[in-house]
């Protein structure tokens, strides 16, 4: 009688040697390269083919792929087992410590088989046969491995050696990692070299005990995110803040080369890791020139090359023994010998910020620039801003009203500061882009609303008004003031008599009241009190930035100049690419999952405002890191089924504010605008396609001049009203977009 086995598939890796196609959003398991579905979905149905046996299969996989990974299981039977969620990367030592304790939960010592997601192995009766094969030294406690006999020497393999002589299941003497070519090339010569497959089969009970000798702290770690796991029918989800505290290290290094009398079985499969484009190239359909050809290209007298188009049309003469690969956004050149060495193309583009490693591009994208410009122009100048210049002020009381209902009757709220601050700043921008209406007069209203009925007695701004413009809250917040400034210094541009003195007062009272006595930046409020956080930096920095540009006095770009350094020192985490929102007095992150918090519209905001200081301060250099913000929020912070950008993502991409707001969508809009310009790829499809889903998804379908503000993650209207907080958002970045596809 066969013994059970139970089956993992391990779907962590990103594939960079596959780059353009494989990229960290969509990484080569996704992928169908070689026909008959994705990698991932063909590992499983082998899975599913054991002859004899029962054989419950789990899957390891990123959590914020577990959109595709539920698509690849859908209407497969997987005896009893599922996905395995990780939070976070942790390496496959922490996988395979992940495997075994499932195992010994539900399944006691049984025999563990654990499989890579993205190997290319057509026979699966061979594969079994293998499997099986190994199965008495397994349950006899040794670590089994398979090993695949050489063809060539290949150095993008690592390899087993061996002792013995037979067919039968060999001694391994030891574990090599990639060689150069000549090493190949003698480990092909001595005949006691296979490939390493990166297959383990064992006893549950045995690979605990060698994580107990060798990697005490793995096991212990993982066991403690394990034991705190929760599940529903999707899978299971380990906490973030256990799993991230397991040491990330690889099976190989923490277990099998220190393990001793480990097996290995020679494997009776056809097997390929399809990682590289080389490896694409032998096991894929060729011509009678030895051409592996996909997509749309016309390829003349070439011979042994591996030629693709994901995107446009691509045409090639002459080659031979090349891999020519084209995606929508990127293209990669080099002889199929030297296909190995792509990631240090990625390295390269990482070391840049460049977004092409980071993200797919949509499929489908409009390519010709400009395409939404009458609609866009028609609803700026025909639809929101003769209501919201009408229907939107409160011609009673003063100011403007805090928000419409979708009769476009005005709401009863208190009236912040910093929304008619916005409201003024919309208005100026409108008229400084050619709006006929009355701007003059509402930039008026608004500051004389703003002046006469919220300041302080030390010449602050208040937070907050009552409806009939009585203080509700006389909090002098930094966020507020931020708006006032940028508000007052496009009414300075716009040509209003009173902005420059109240900036001047404003900046005073900064100075004062808001700055933090250590210069590490500015203050929440003037009282000192509570956590600091990154967003009121970001729009003092649009302010300061502002008023260089009405002004043109550097004084302003050395206080922008203050903000950038505290984004460079403490908001900028150089790893996960990411901008934190939360901080104590210290600037540490805080604690918990605010710590981990992260929006992907602040990453746009950051992105356009670094492109801005960059320009006006010849730090090019910060390009680099807009890049990384906008690569990082499109990556992980995009909800896929509608392309619109979360409210907030963990550091590791976890979703932790699935609501879809209109104002991120706004600015991913400014920052793909201002990058197009940075000297990085042609971003103009994207920008398209950015306006293309705000009409979409919270224009579109919202009354004429009004939007739908808040959408949930299957992109149903959550809005109740239409704040005028948003206003300023919509009106600045479609008024860039005019500007950037305009007659040149």
């Amino acid at each position: 009688m066969s013994q059970r086995i139970v089956s993992f598939v391990m779907s962590g890796g990103v594939g960079s040697r596959l780059w353009p196609l494989s990229r960290e959003d969509n990484p080569k398991q996704f992928h169908d390269l070689s026909g008959d579905g994705s990698m991932l979905a063909k590992t499983l149905r082998r899975l599913t083919a054991r002859p004899h046996g029962e054989t419950p299969i789990f899957l390891i996989a990123s959590e914020r792929h577990a959109e595709r990974v539920h698509a690849d299981l859908a209407g497969l039977d997987l005896a009893g087992g599922g996905p395995l969620f990780e939070p976070t990367g942790r390496n496959t030592a922490a996988a395979v410590a992940l495997a075994t304790l499932r195992t010994l939960s539900e399944f006691g010592d049984s025999l563990v088989l654990v499989v890579p997601s993205d190997h290319e192995i057509s026979t699966a009766a061979q594969f079994w046969q293998s499997v099986e094969q190994g199965a008495d030294a397994a349950s006899a406690g040794r670590l089994v491995v398979f090993g695949i006999k050489p063809t060539q020497p290949e150095t993008g393999y690592g390899y087993i050696e061996v002792s013995g002589q037979g067919a039968g299941i060999r001694d391994v003497s030891r574990f090599v990692e990639k060689p150069d070519l000549a090493t190949a090339q003698s480990y092909l010569d001595a005949g006691n070299f296979y490939w390493n497959t990166g297959i383990f089969l064992f006893r549950a009970g045995a690979m605990r005990d060698a994580f107990s000798a060798f990697q005490p702290d793995i096991w212990r770690a993982t066991e403690a995110a394990f034991e705190a796991a929760t599940s529903d029918l999707s899978g299971l989800y380990m906490p973030l803040e256990l799993y991230g505290a397991i040491p990330s290290n690889s099976i190989d290094y923490a277990i099998m080369e220190r393990a001793k009398d480990i097996a290995m079985v020679p494997a009776g499969f056809r097997w390929n890791d399809l990682g590289s484009w080389q490896s694409l190239l032998d096991v894929g359909p060729a011509d009678k020139n030895g051409n592996v050809v996909v997509g749309d290209v016309v390829a003349i007298d070439c011979e042994n090359s591996y030629i693709r188009s994901d995107g446009r049309l691509l045409s090639a003469i002459g080659m031979k023994d090349v891999a020519i690969v084209s995606t929508s956004d990127a293209t990669f050149v080099a002889p199929v010998s030297h296909s190995q060495h792509v990631k240090k193309v990625v390295e390269q583009l990482e070391k840049s910020g460049r977004l092409e490693t980071r993200f797919t591009p949509a499929h489908g994208r409009v390519i010709e620039s400009g395409a939404w410009r009458r609609r866009v122009h028609h609803w700026l100048f025909q639809e929101t801003l003769p209501l919201w210049s009408t229907l939107g002020v409160d011609e009673r009381h003063g100011g403007f009203h805090e928000a419409l209902g979708f009769d476009a009757g005005p709401l009863i709220k208190l009236k912040r500061m910093r929304t008619q601050a916005r409201q003024v700043y919309a208005f100026a921008v409108a008229k400084e882009r050619g709006w006929t209406g009355p701007a003059d007069r509402l930039i008026a209203h608004g500051i004389d609303f703003m002046a006469g009925k919220g300041r302080t007695g030390r010449g602050g701004w208040v937070r907050t008004l009552n409806v009939d413009g009585s203080v509700a809250d006389a909090t002098e917040d930094a966020y507020d003031h931020s708006c006032v400034l940028l508000a007052l210094a496009h009414a300075h541009m716009s040509g209003n008599p009173d902005a420059l003195r109240l900036g001047e007062e404003t900046f005073a009272f900064l100075d004062a009241h808001l700055e933090d006595s250590r210069m590490t930046g500015f203050l929440e409020t003037s009282d000192g009190a509570g956590e600091r956080r990154s967003n009121p930096h970001m729009h003092l920095l649009e302010a300061f930035l502002a008023w260089h540009q009405a002004t043109g006095e550097r004084a302003h770009l050395r206080r922008a100049a203050r903000i950038i350094d505290l984004f460079r020192s403490h908001f900028f985490d150089p790893e996960s690419w990411t901008l934190g929102e939360y901080f104590g007095a210290d600037w540490k992150p805080s604690a918990g999952e605010k710590g981990s918090w992260t929006e992907p519209g602040h990453h746009f905001e950051w992105a356009s405002l670094l492109i801005d200081f960059a320009a006006r301060s010849g730090q090019t250099e910060l390009n680099a890191f807009a890049r990384k913000l906008y690569a990082s929020a499109v990556a992980n912070g995009l909800n896929r089924a509608t392309g619109l950008s979360y409210g907030a993502v963990s550091r590791q991409g976890l979703p932790l504010d699935t609501v879809s707001r209109s104002w991120p969508q706004a600015e991913a809009i400014k920052a793909a605008i201002a990058l197009d310009g940075s000297g990085g790829p042609d971003l103009k499809p994207e920008i398209e396609a950015r306006v293309a889903r705000l009409f979409r998804w919270h224009i579109d379908p919202a009354p004429l001049g009004l939007w739908i503000d808040r959408i949930d993650e299957r992109g149903r209207s959550l809005a109740s009203d239409v704040p005028a907080s948003i206003f300023y958002h919509l009106v600045c970045a479609l008024t860039q977009y005019l500007d950037g596809t305009g007659e040149k």
